[in-house]
């Protein structure tokens, strides 16, 4: 089940812009940028211990990021994100726990993962993550 928090996703409006503050001020490395077409975003990882920072930036105007943005237009934490040893099950346990499942079954996400959201609704207001290795059976 739960194995420890993955990631905190930050949105920004520019990887560009926001990279060199974790870098330069917080002395961090930015390991990888990808791009998420699924979620019309680009990231950028940063490795802290055990957790990771996601920097999201949206690709498009229908992106939750861009949406995020538009009441939030100083971004900041967008999600935080769960490691776990079975995606599915975690999911049906949230389920049953009255939680609001985003995506009933996991997709692929940035970094070489499964993922699927909760709604911050049913979350105490924290937009919840679930992520697993995409070769983990699920």
């Amino acid at each position: 089940m739960v194995q420890r928090i993955d990631h905190l996703g930050i949105a920004v409006r520019s990887l560009e812009d926001s990279i060199p503050y974790y870098e330069k001020a917080l002395g961090l490395k930015c390991e990888h940028i990808e791009e998420v077409p699924s979620q019309k975003v680009r990231t950028a990882f940063f490795h802290v211990g055990e957790t990771h920072l996601e920097l999201l930036e949206p690709t498009s105007p229908e992106s939750p990021i861009a949406k995020f943005l538009e009441k939030n237009p100083h971004g900041g934490v967008h999600h935080v994100a769960f490691a776990t040893d079975n995606i599915d099950a975690q999911l049906a346990q949230a389920k049953d726990a009255g939680c609001q499942l985003i995506h009933e079954k996991p997709f692929e996400g940035a970094a070489n993962k499964l993922v699927a959201f909760l709604h911050p609704k049913s979350t105490q207001g924290v937009l919840t993550e679930f992520c697993a290795p995409l070769e983990t059976p699920h």
